[in-house]
């Protein structure tokens, strides 16, 4: 574990007087340990905890990712497997096949069981245990719950998110790296795009792309026409045509971080009520740009957005959010939006104006900041401008 993420969750512990965290979603294993499970992204269902506690860290995890776990970048001070899976070989496999065997030595017959032994190999066997539950199935929560009857559990979730609002700099380089591989990826598509290729084709090539330069993209919106009022569409054989406008929603990993990008195009000269709309949400984008600050209320920067798009032209404009911060997952809080909670400095935010009508178009500029003492300091380093494509 990196020194920032123990010091975030030494806080949190002495903050809740807790004398452990377990840790259950997967972006909050990845940052107690660094480890991402393939297994639980194939089955959801795959139950996986890290715990820290006075004695250290633990990682529980399926036997199936045992070796995943010892020939990769995980950190942790104990791993304790649960459940039946066979590696042949590992007798003469060498360091590779002794690191493994001393893992699987000991594999418990449950998760249950394997986070009571990381919890007892951690010095955390009583006492006070928050749980990050948020994402639990009940049951799963009442399973855990009595099996360690000689603990105290309280919910935790709400601690790994506090932990994780403020980020490193080396959290902060990996934003900016998901970020940068994503527009290059994007200028890849822009160089392709034009009359008769379709959406699936954009899409394939993005993903390509991204791929090739070593991010793995997680969203790939990228509409014509009419079809990009459809928030969250899947890629069509839609051909572009000449006045179409193109809507990029894109997003990358990179080493576990996030990145979200909006940008917009025109195929030919935009016609004046494309160019007024996109003049409009670009106001009000830089709004939320000079509105970003340490202290200040996400609610009163969803205002300040809002209240500038509808000055310049869009007087009916209306959302639930302009925005959020972003890190491991791709949306956390706090949020840009009515009752959203004050910035804070290290912070990550995306602030967005996405502008939907059926029938006609879909518009959305999405732009990232790191929140500063004085303001914020932009992480994008593409043209936000409107793309006009010949």
């Amino acid at each position: 574990m990196y020194p920032h993420q123990a010091e975030r969750l030494t806080a949190a512990l002495q903050a809740d007087r807790l004398d452990a965290l377990v840790a259950a979603s997967p972006a909050n294993v990845a940052y107690v340990t660094g480890f991402w499970s393939v297994a639980r992204a194939v089955d959801p269902a795959t139950e996986i905890y890290a715990v820290v506690g006075p004695g250290g860290t633990a990682l529980v995890v399926p036997t199936i990712d045992a070796l995943a776990v010892t020939e990769g970048d995980a950190q942790a001070d104990h791993v304790v497997c649960h459940g039946r899976f066979h590696y042949a070989g590992a007798d003469t496999a060498g360091e590779r096949g002794r690191r493994l065997s001393e893992v699987t030595a000991k594999t418990a017959g449950s998760a249950a069981d394997a986070l009571a032994s990381a919890l007892a190999a951690v010095g955390a066997q009583t006492g006070r245990v928050g749980l990050d539950d948020a994402a639990l199935p009940a049951s799963r929560a009442a399973a855990l719950a009595a099996r360690l009857a000689g603990c105290t559990i309280v919910p935790a979730s709400e601690a790994f998110a506090g932990a994780r609002r403020i980020k490193s700099p080396y959290e902060i380089d990996c934003l900016r790296q998901a970020l940068h591989l994503t527009e290059q990826s994007i200028d890849a598509v822009l160089g392709l795009l034009r009359p008769g290729v379709t959406e699936r084709e954009a899409v394939t090539a993005f993903v390509h792309e991204a791929t090739g330069l070593g991010a793995t993209p997680y969203r790939a919106v990228i509409a014509f026409g009419a079809d990009a009022a459809v928030p969250t569409p899947w890629p069509t054989d839609r051909e572009l045509r000449t006045g179409d406008l193109v809507r990029f929603d894109l997003g990358c990993v990179a080493k576990g971080y996030r990145s979200n990008v909006a940008r917009m195009a025109v195929m030919g000269e935009p016609s004046a009520r494309q160019q007024a709309v996109f003049d409009a949400l670009h106001a009000g984008i830089e709004a939320a740009l000079d509105a970003l600050r340490d202290g200040v209320e996400g609610s009163r920067v969803f205002d300040s957005t809002v209240a500038v798009i509808r000055t310049a032209g869009l007087t009916a404009y209306d959302r639930h959010h302009t925005g959020h911060a972003i890190g491991l997952d791709p949306t956390e809080a706090p949020w840009l939006a009515p009752g959203g909670g004050a910035l804070e400095m290290g912070m990550v935010v995306c602030a967005e104006t996405p502008y939907y009508v059926v029938g006609e178009a879909g518009f959305t500029l999405t732009e990232t900041a790191l929140i500063t003492r004085s303001g914020s300091h932009l992480l994008n380093r593409s043209h936000r401008g409107l793309i006009v494509l010949d």
